[in-house]
C-alpha cells in the first residue's frame, strides 16, 4: 500500500521526464541569427573565462559568449581542451548576444 506522499509523487511524474531528442546542436556562428530565448545546444570548447559567470565558447564555426552560473557546472572540471555540450537559451539585447547555459555535459 502506497502512502499519500508516494501516490502524489507517482502521479506527478517525480523522477521521470521526457526521453528523446532536444534542440539540434548548432554552431556558435548561428547563435547570432537566432531569436531571443530560443533553445540551443552547442558542442565545442569553453576556451576562456571572461569574468564572473561569463566565458568564451568556440566550435568550428566561430565563438560566442556564454553565461554559466556556478551551479550549472554540475561539479565538472572543464579545461579548454575538453569537448562539452552546452544546453541553454539565446539571450539577446541591443548590444550583445550570448547563451544563458542551463546544463553542461562533458564528452
Amino acid at each position: 500500500m502506497m502512502t499519500s506522499a508516494e501516490a502524489a509523487a507517482a502521479s506527478s511524474g517525480a523522477g521521470g521526464g521526457f526521453v528523446g531528442p532536444g534542440p539540434a546542436v548548432i554552431g556558435a556562428a548561428q547563435v547570432k541569427e537566432m531569436r531571443d530565448d530560443a533553445n540551443v545546444s552547442l558542442r565545442g570548447n569553453v576556451i576562456q573565462h571572461l569574468g564572473g559567470d561569463d566565458y568564451l565558447f568556440r566550435d568550428s564555426t566561430g565563438t560566442v559568449q556564454v553565461e554559466i552560473d556556478h551551479d550549472k557546472w554540475g561539479g565538472l572540471k572543464v579545461s579548454p581542451e575538453d569537448v562539452v555540450t552546452l544546453h541553454g537559451e539565446v539571450d539577446k539585447d541591443f548590444f550583445s548576444t550570448k547563451v544563458d547555459v542551463d546544463r553542461v555535459a562533458k564528452e
